[in-house]
């Protein structure tokens, strides 16, 4: 007797779709001190969060996307979503710059072995094994640096059309979660009471 395996809603996994700024870092930083990829590995993790790169955008990125000398990378974005330019902070042009010498041979920014693209398996697993390495107490996934972009986001009160342009979200429907979600927007609540417990 055979059995399938039918995987479970999102929310029976994790509370949250999406990491804090904080668990990026500790993420990123644990996906540079292992295994043979040491700058591709955290390259590939912080632009996902930076640009809120879905697998299969990272995976396919080609070189002539990067313009180093302008701080420039053209994302070029699927499932119908809108592409464009974005700005690069210097520490993406250092990573870049370094990766670009290692993989100089490969179209891709972020090739694996051969030289090819990466699979969306392969970021999965890179995704998977710097999470432990980070000793990350939720179940991380690619796609949550995405979510993770739009959080971060919203929660430096940027307007929802900003948000939405930068993701390339086609209807704002699909932006909204980020800044209704966001706890600043309840920082003015006052909560003062008049007597201690």
């Amino acid at each position: 007797m055979s059995t399938t395996f039918r995987r479970l809603n999102n929310d029976e996994y994790r509370s949250r779709e999406y990491l804090t700024w904080e668990e990026m870092k500790i993420l990123i930083k644990a996906a540079g001190e292992r295994g043979r990829h040491r700058v591709r590995d955290p390259a590939l993790l912080l632009l996902s969060f930076r640009h809120g790169l879905r697998p299969g955008e990272a995976a396919t990125m080609k070189w002539d996307a990067v313009m180093l000398e302008r701080k420039v990378i053209y994302i070029k974005r699927l499932k119908g979503s809108q592409s464009g330019n974005h700005p690069m902070q210097q520490d993406e042009v250092d990573l870049l710059g370094q990766l670009k010498q290692i993989s100089a041979n490969s179209y891709f920014v972020f090739p694996n072995e051969r030289g090819k693209s990466l699979s969306v398996d392969g970021i999965e697993k890179i995704v998977k094994r710097a999470a432990e390495k980070a000793g990350l107490q939720i179940k991380v996934h690619p796609h949550m640096f995405r979510h993770s972009c739009g959080y971060f986001l919203a929660e430096q009160n940027r307007s929802t059309r900003d948000i939405q342009s930068y993701l390339g979200h086609k209807q704002i429907q699909n932006t909204v979660r980020y800044t209704a979600e966001n706890p600043r927007r309840f920082e003015h609540f006052d909560w003062q009471w008049e007597q201690p417990f």
